[in-house]
């Protein structure tokens, strides 16, 4: 069986306390890896490493930074597939989701490689007698806190705008899914010129290892993506230090389908919305709000779309497996709580029979869209993190941002309308990080991501993350 150890200062390290977390396949729920269970001794290593190494990484020009952000994004171009098919073993992920992923990964590198120039200042006006200008400089060592649900899609993320600001970084990746990021750290060492220390990768749990980085004296930034329940306890140890955070956390995003929609593409869109990645995408637009105008219709042709869908584990399958087995319970839990809530089943609202999507022994759930629900309903208002939707009718436009702004969270917001001018006014009024309008998940590696209420706050992507990654500096010389 596969043995991953720790990546620190470009070497495999044993963990401190000598222990190994099994890695499962989704697919099989057969054991496929052991992981190295890291520590406070390991976190302390990886730290002072990435601090040792800062003062030579930050000092370089941003262009010679830049030139290996991109060296990186050739790499993982040239082994793509490679990296592929590793995170698909350990993450279920169909074939498409796992490539458009890792070309994603690809693309925040090349991204951020080109952008380090514009990390700047700028000067101000005082007047005569003064020079004022700004300067934005590096934290030094940045801790990144990553997910299961998009492994190197989120390391990247995090990582490469750190990077190009000059910070170096110590990076737990979830116990479920490291070996991607292992492997690409080992390779940004030894293929991409890389130096040792700048980017660290330590394994293991997040209450110890994770905990561990956000309690480091050392560690001057967090970027943690994941739960609330996990943000928040991240949010209560880095307010002991006064630690600057980015949190990136859950969604029950509206998904708001008006009466002048066009079906043809709303349909499809909305499937899409709350299936892609098997429901496992903090964006994901669960809750679907249907004017009542065209309620039934949508119905119908959301339950005929949605009999296409393939769920298995062959290079076609639109959804293959959730990628924990306590997400897997957590998923199958909702189909009672539903049933208990009153809602009405359009498809699926049961598991799978045994082996109909593959092993046995798979963590394989089948894609349910509930109908005729209430926004107090907790399907409505609890985020299932799995391809679980629902359908909420609404009257007027006003019922609709009423209603999509009636949760806890705000990370996205989908609107489909022909009307530009109510799209536009409708985009104003939500309360969420990011709105897409006749298209959902829309956007790049250039377009900010962040949520509003509990769905976190900062920014990654697009320049705002660089600017996440500095601290603001102001100089002012008086000239006479």
């Amino acid at each position: 069986m596969r043995e991953e150890r720790h990546y620190i200062n470009g070497e495999w390290v044993a963990p401190a306390g000598g222990q190994f977390l099994d890695v499962v396949s989704p697919a099989t729920g057969e054991k496929i890896a052991r992981v190295a269970r890291g520590n406070v001794v390991d976190v302390d290593l990886a730290v002072k490493t990435a601090q040792d190494a800062l003062e030579e990484w930050r000092g370089r020009r941003p262009l010679q930074r830049g030139r290996v952000l991109m060296s990186i994004a050739d790499m993982l171009r040239r082994r793509r597939q490679e990296f592929i098919e590793m995170e698909r073993a350990e993450t279920g992920k169909a074939l498409e989701q796992a490539a458009g992923e890792i070309e994603t990964s690809i693309q925040y590198f090349e991204f951020y490689g080109g952008l380090v120039n514009a990390v700047n200042g700028e000067t101000i006006n005082l007047g005569d007698g003064y020079h004022s200008y700004t300067r934005r400089e590096p934290y030094g060592v940045v801790g990144t806190i990553l997910p299961w649900n998009a492994p190197l899609n989120q390391a990247a993320r995090a990582g490469a705008p750190a990077l190009a600001a000059g910070n170096t970084v110590v990076a737990k990746p979830s116990e479920a899914t490291s070996t991607t990021l292992l492997w690409m750290a080992r390779a940004a060492v030894e293929e991409c010129g890389l130096p040792p220390g700048v980017f660290n990768v330590v394994t293991g749990l997040g209450p110890e290892a994770g905990a561990a980085i956000v309690k480091h004296p050392l560690v001057r930034k967090v970027a943690f993506t994941g739960s609330v329940r996990g943000g928040l306890e991240v949010s209560r140890l880095a307010a002991e230090r006064a630690l600057p955070l980015t949190l990136e956390l859950g969604g029950k995003s509206p998904n708001i389908i008006f009466e002048d929609a066009d079906l043809a593409i709303a349909v499809p869109g909305a499937l899409r919305a709350f299936t892609v990645n098997s429901g496992q995408i903090c964006v994901a637009g669960t809750r679907i709000l249907v004017q009542r105008s065209i309620y039934d219709e949508f119905i119908n042709q959301i339950r005929e779309a949605a009999a296409h869908l393939e769920v298995g584990c062959t290079t076609t399958a639109n959804l293959g497996p959730v990628t924990t087995q306590a997400q897997y319970d957590k998923v199958k839990s909702y189909y009672e709580v539903a049933k208990a809530d009153g809602a009405v089943t359009v498809f699926g609202g049961k598991l799978p029979e045994q082996g109909e999507y593959g092993s046995p022994g798979g963590w394989f759930v089948t894609p349910t869209l509930y109908a005729d629900v209430s926004n107090d309903m907790r399907v409505a208002r609890e985020e299932v993190f799995g391809p679980v939707g629902c359908v909420i009718p609404f009257d007027k436009e006003s019922d609709a941002i009423r209603i999509a702004n009636d949760t806890d969270f705000g990370l996205a917001a989908g609107i489909w309308t022909k009307d530009l001018a109510r799209a536009h006014r409708v985009a104003a009024q939500i309360e969420a990080g990011q709105i897409y309008v006749n298209e959902y998940m829309s956007g790049g590696v250039e377009t900010p991501l962040g949520g509003y209420k509990l769905s976190g706050y900062g920014r990654e992507k697009g320049i705002e993350a660089l600017h996440h990654y500095t601290h603001l500096k102001c100089v002012t010389v008086k000239l006479s």
